[in-house]
C-alpha cells in the first residue's frame, strides 16, 4: 500500500469514526427516523450529482431488487439502529460495537457455507465478546435507562452489515459506484416508515441540521467514494483494515468534541474487540498492508 492509499485509509477511518459523533449530536433532537432519512437522502443526492458528472448509470430496471436488498441490510436498517442507540450510548461505545461487524461476518459466512470454525476464529469470537462485555460492564453510560436495548440495537446493526456483505458476495456483479448510489435511493424509500415510528424530539437548529448534512454527504457519500477507490487500488482485504481504525477515531472525536470520558475499560475493550476481530477475519498487518488467511 503506497503513501497515497495509506492516507486515504486513515482519512476514511477518520470520516467514518466521526459518524458516531454526528449521530450523538443530532439523534437526540431529530430522532432516529428523521436523522436517517436525512442521511440517506443527502447521500443519494450527493452520489446522484457525482454519478451525473461521471456519467454512471444505475440500470434500475435490471438491478432494482438488488438495490433494495442491499439498501435495507447495508444502510436503512443498521443506520436506523445506530441512530436509535445514539440517543443513549456515547460515540466511543458505538464505534467499538460497530467494530464487531467483521467478526459477525466471518461467523455468518462459516454458518452460511457450513464450514467448520477454526480454533483461532473461536478464540477471536470469545475475545470479541469479552471486549464488548468489558466495555459495557464498566462504562457508566450503560447504566442509563434503555442502555441494554441500545446496546442490543447497535450489535444487531453490526450483524446487519455482515448480512449485507454475505449477500453482496453471492449477488450478481454490480459496479461498485452503482451499488452505493442505487442502495442509497432504495434506503431513502425504505426509511420513510421510520418517520412515523420515531418523531422529532426537539427543534432542528442550524447546528443539528449541519450534523445531519455532514453525516449524509461526508460520512456516507464521500466515504463510499474513498472506500471504493481503495478497493480498486489495493483490493477488498486491505481496504477493510479501515474497520480496525474506526474505533480509534470514534473514541478520539467523542473525547475531543463531546467531552466523553475515555477510561481504561474503553481502551482495553476496544483493543480486545479489535484483536478478536483480527483473529476471526484472519487479518494480520504486513508491511503497511494486510493479508487474509483462509
Amino acid at each position: 500500500m503506497n503513501t497515497a492509499n495509506m492516507l486515504r485509509l486513515v482519512l476514511l477511518a477518520a470520516i467514518w469514526g466521526s459518524s458516531f459523533l454526528f449521530m450523538r449530536i443530532s439523534a437526540p433532537v431529530l430522532g432516529p427516523g428523521l436523522l436517517i432519512e436525512c442521511r440517506v437522502a443527502f447521500a443519494a443526492l450527493f452520489l446522484f450529482a457525482v454519478g451525473f458528472v461521471l456519467k454512471k448509470k444505475l440500470n434500475l430496471a435490471e438491478h432494482w431488487k438488488h438495490y433494495f436488498i442491499l439498501g435495507f441490510f447495508n444502510s436503512a436498517f443498521p443506520f436506523l439502529l445506530f441512530a436509535y442507540a445514539a440517543g443513549t450510548l456515547t460515540a466511543s461505545v458505538l464505534s467499538v460495537l460497530n467494530a464487531t461487524a467483521p467478526m459477525w461476518g466471518a461467523l455468518i459466512a462459516a454458518l452460511w457455507y457450513r464450514q467448520p470454525i477454526a480454533p483461532k476464529k473461536v478464540l477471536g469470537l470469545v475475545l470479541g465478546t469479552c471486549g464488548v462485555a468489558l466495555l459495557v460492564g464498566f462504562d457508566a453510560v450503560t447504566t442509563k435507562p434503555g442502555a441494554a436495548i441500545a446496546i442490543g440495537a447497535a450489535l444487531v446493526a453490526a450483524i446487519s452489515y455482515s448480512v449485507a456483505s454475505a449477500y453482496a458476495k453471492e449477488a450478481k456483479s454490480v459496479e461498485p459506484f452503482a451499488n452505493a448510489h442505487g442502495s442509497m435511493w432504495a434506503a431513502t424509500v425504505l426509511a420513510i416508515p421510520a418517520l412515523l415510528l420515531f418523531p422529532m424530539r426537539g427543534p432542528a437548529t442550524i447546528g443539528i441540521m449541519g450534523a445531519a448534512l455532514a453525516l449524509g454527504v461526508m460520512c456516507t457519500g464521500v466515504a463510499y467514494i474513498l472506500y471504493f477507490k481503495l478497493i480498486e487500488d489495493v483490493g477488498t482485504t486491505s481496504a477493510l483494515t479501515v474497520t480496525f481504525l474506526n474505533p480509534l477515531f470514534g473514541i478520539l472525536w467523542g473525547a475531543l468534541f463531546l467531552g466523553e470520558v475515555v477510561g481504561w475499560y474503553t481502551i482495553a475493550g476496544a483493543a480486545i474487540v479489535i484483536t478478536g476481530t483480527a483473529l476471526v477475519t484472519g487479518f494480520a498487518p504486513r508491511f503497511g498492508a494486510a493479508r487474509e488467511q483462509t
